[in-house]
């Protein structure tokens, strides 16, 4: 009873992770490529059922070509060497056109669900969630685990490696696992025939086994697939954990290159050698376990192997010493069980492969789900938000209105709860409070990037955020400055305007050079250049975010002038995140995060209204 119950659960185990992979592959022969790529794969089909029956032809030129041998028949062996030369340029032409096929499948269905899954990383802010979530199922209890359990860890490489490797291990192992059956269909038919039956005498009654040789195949390869699978099975989960864990130390190397300046400043070299090491021990550890199991699997399947070489003539010299049948049938019938053998020993042969794409399979799948979840939570969200928004007070097209708004940490803690602010046109807010009180986190959620929010939220037409870190992409200058939009929608002169506008005119001459510019450029240029973007967009409605924290006070005094003379212009408005003074001095309003004691509620309360005619300390 157990046992049947073991075997139900597996089954639907089986049928789920079907079902799973089965949404994985679907949606390209689906997809508008798809009249491609079934035309491919019928085409690849057809090519392995060629190349089966080339084989079927082979084995039947066996039996002929060695009977000549036998007989020292030379017409027939000349014959049979001219009829092998079509019968193996027939088999090349068919594995040269499979090949190029089956590389060609693989290459469009990669292309096609690296970019079905780069839209959906990049759509509605989910790269963003997605970073958020890797934190937040281990920050209540464990101070933020790095890979909380059921998060993608290094989508990169989910898009980038995964991808490449699913469909190379789905094409492959369904094409093997075709050809297999197409070839035990083929062959079983025609060792049946020849294997002859088993007679033999047992407790005085005769007893007599027909299509012996097919049932010794079976046996066998039943034998040596359920043991492949107990021998192998760990495999599944430690090619799992090193494509983890090698992502995880190439992370960290990126990482490394990309703080190159800070930590060489901070001589942090032998603290960062030490992640690294200690990263890649976990690479080689779990390497070291992953070749232990595949020796236990390599040691099995190589005396597996071995043993069905010589075992149908072991099975048939009986036969042959009897004058039963000749060479050319012995030859014939080691070639069909070998070709039965090998059909059914597709698992034995190939479940390192196997391991290898299930591990592959379940990293795609665990990202699939999470990219799902993160769209269905926006959804729901955005469903929130909608109804917030129409049973709330209207607010202008440039207006910016906050009603009831409540935000929360990943941990599940609440940050700020039933917010409601208004800034119309021509006012300028700056938004004070200490540090690590959610000013960044209630701009996040004025932009719609912040997935622990709810409430109405109405943000001004013609709006731009400058955030603490801004980014710039690797390349020339003018995309650095005109991202996200084409460089080409601006002229050199306005260009180098903006650069002149926020103090970068030493940069006005370099619109054309290539670089990265987030390494290049200091802390404090990285900001004008970020600055410079705003000048040279003009929109309406500016916030930012500590955009001069790294510049000197009388350039934050000029900036600070330029951006309010900009929103003014446009008769919009600037809302700042800052502390210095200097910045109090260009607002009217003043919005201050306080801290609320312990069971109130929330953790910070909004106070709206004050004049900002200094900032706090």
């Amino acid at each position: 009873m157990r046992l049947l119950s073991n075997f139900a659960q597996k089954l639907r185990s089986f049928k789920r992770f079907a079902a799973r992979v089965w949404r994985l592959a679907a949606p390209y022969f689906r997809s508008e490529d798809k009249w491609k790529a079934r035309g491919l794969l019928a085409a690849i089909v057809l090519l392995n059922l060629g190349a089966v029956y080339m084989l079927v032809l082979l084995n039947e030129w066996n039996r002929v070509f060695y009977d000549a041998l036998q007989n020292k028949d030379g017409a027939v062996f000349w014959t049979q060497l001219g009829r092998f030369t079509y019968l193996a340029f027939a088999f090349i032409i068919i594995a040269v056109y499979r090949f190029y096929l089956t590389q060609l499948l693989e290459v469009r269905w990669r292309a096609w669900m690296t970019t079905h899954y780069l839209q959906r990383w990049l759509a509605d802010h989910a790269f963003y969630k997605l970073e958020l979530a890797r934190f937040t199922a281990g920050a209540a209890g464990t101070g933020g685990a790095l890979h909380s359990k059921g998060t993608p860890d290094n989508p990169d490489q989910r898009i980038q490696e995964d991808i490449n490797l699913f469909t190379t291990y789905s094409i492959s192992l369904s094409m093997g696992l075709l050809n297999a059956v197409v070839t035990l269909v083929s062959f079983v038919g025609i060792l049946w025939t020849l294997s002859g039956a088993f007679a033999f005498t047992l407790g005085g009654t005769s007893y007599s086994i027909p299509g012996f040789m097919v049932w010794m195949a079976v046996l066998y390869c039943a034998l040596g697939s359920i043991a492949t699978h107990y021998i192998g099975r760990p495999q599944i989960w430690l090619n799992y954990q090193q494509q983890q864990v090698e992502a995880d130390f190439r992370h960290h190397m990126v990482r490394v290159r990309e703080y190159s300046e800070s930590i060489a400043l901070d001589k942090g070299e032998a603290v960062e050698r030490a992640h690294l090491d200690t990263r890649f021990s976990a690479v080689l550890a779990n390497y070291l376990r992953l070749i232990k199991k595949q020796k236990n699997l390599v040691w099995f399947t190589n005396f597996f192997g071995q043993a069905a070489v010589v075992f149908p003539f072991v099975v048939a010299a009986p036969r042959f010493f009897s004058g039963a049948i000749q060479l050319g049938e012995l030859m014939q019938i080691a070639s069909a069980f070998g070709r039965v053998q090998d059909s059914l020993s597709w698992l034995v042969d190939n479940y390192s492969s196997l391991a290898a794409w299930r591990a592959t399979t379940d990293r795609l799948t665990s990202f699939e789900d999470n990219i799902s979840a993160v769209a269905q939570a926006g959804r729901a969200q955005a469903a929130i938000n909608s109804e917030a928004n129409a049973t709330g007070a209207p607010a202008g097209p440039d207006t910016l209105a906050v009603s009831g708004l409540t935000l929360a940490l990943p941990t599940g803690a609440t940050l700020l709860s039933g917010v409601s602010l208004r800034a119309g046109p021509g006012e300028s807010v700056l938004l004070n409070g200490p540090s690590g009180s959610g000013k960044s986190t209630l701009f996040r959620a004025l932009a719609g990037i912040w997935p622990f929010a709810s409430g109405q939220t109405h943000l001004p037409q013609d709006a731009m955020f400058i955030p603490q870190r801004p980014y710039f992409p690797d390349g020339k200058l003018r995309a650095a400055l005109a991202y996200p939009e084409p460089a080409a929608q601006y002229s050199d002169e306005a260009l180098k305007e903006a650069l002149g506008d926020a103090l970068l005119p030493q940069l006005a001459s370099r619109l054309d050079d290539e670089d990265a510019w987030s390494q290049k450029l200091s802390g404090g240029e990285q900001q004008r250049l970020a600055i410079a973007r705003v000048l040279l967009k003009k929109p309406r409605w500016i916030f930012a975010d500590e955009a001069t924290s790294a510049l000197d006070e009388a350039a934050e005094k000029t900036l600070y002038a330029k951006l309010l003379a900009s929103v003014r212009a446009a008769n919009g408005s600037l809302v700042s995140i800052a502390h210095r003074p200097t910045v109090a001095a260009f607002h009217d309003r003043r919005w201050t995060l306080e801290k609320l004691p312990e069971g109130a509620g929330a953790l910070y309360r909004l106070q709206a209204g004050a004049p900002a005619l200094t900032a706090s300390p």
